[in-house]
């Protein structure tokens, strides 16, 4: 009896020490663990791998230029540079009227034809919905005097676009990281861009417009008026 005793006496103490020793290795094992949580979450966070972000949609004021070639025997403004001419200013914002540039060469043989013609595309333009105090008439030269140099209109206008492409600052082979190559997204990213009618609309939605109260009486008028659906009656299907 007194030996058993002998034995299981020192257990308790024993236990206390293994309890003492322990803690400190757990308190250092979650703090380690809890220093490699956050470190991973901020270095995935902070790697960009969208094409939006790396080819983003910008809203700036460009110059739109259309030139127009003018013959040395030309009188006065054709039907084919007429029709040019319109193609061009169907981008012309005409609520923000911005200045129409019409650029006339200067020592060149065709200068007294591209003075003529520009005196016709100026007057098209005015029928057209621009402003006269919106034409501006300059004179470039035209650097040689047996050039026929073109007639140049500009105008300025909000323009959705990105950056340029054909960024291939890596080796597209090269994926160990499977991230998107520098230049993936981009033609994407400018097809949709040009195909933005009103560049504004990226940043805002617009008012709306008024409803159309006889066009909605219309429409709810015919759908009380339309019959009820009736079921077509089940027929067996012979093989």
């Amino acid at each position: 009896m007194s030996h058993s005793a002998i034995i299981e006496a020192p257990q308790p103490a024993l236990r206390s020490s293994v309890t003492r020793l322990a803690m400190p290795a757990l308190l250092v094992a979650a703090a380690l663990l809890s220093g490699c949580a956050n470190r991973d979450s901020v270095t995935v966070g902070a790697i960009p791998d969208d094409y939006r972000t790396n080819h983003p949609i910008m809203i700036s004021q460009q110059d739109k230029t259309l030139d127009i070639p003018v013959g040395a025997s030309d009188r006065g403004m054709t039907r084919a540079q007429s029709q040019s001419l319109l193609g061009f200013l169907d981008g012309y914002d005409r609520n923000a009227a911005s200045v129409l540039t019409i650029s006339v060469p200067s020592g060149s043989a065709n200068e007294i034809a591209a003075q003529s013609a520009a005196r016709g595309f100026a007057k098209v333009a005015t029928a057209n919905g621009v402003r006269r105090d919106r034409i501006a008439f300059i004179s470039y030269d035209a650097g040689a005097a047996d050039v026929a140099a073109p007639v140049r209109v500009t105008y300025s206008a909000m323009r959705a676009h990105t950056d340029k492409c054909g960024r291939w600052s890596a080796d597209i082979a090269d994926t160990a990281e499977n991230k998107h190559y520098t230049n993936f997204g981009c033609s994407y990213q400018n097809n949709l861009a040009a195909q933005i009618a009103n560049p504004t609309d990226l940043l805002g939605p617009r008012q709306q417009t008024p409803v159309d109260a006889t066009r909605r009486g219309v429409v709810i008028d015919g759908y009380r008026k339309a019959p009820f659906y009736t079921p077509a009656p089940r027929t067996e299907v012979n093989y």
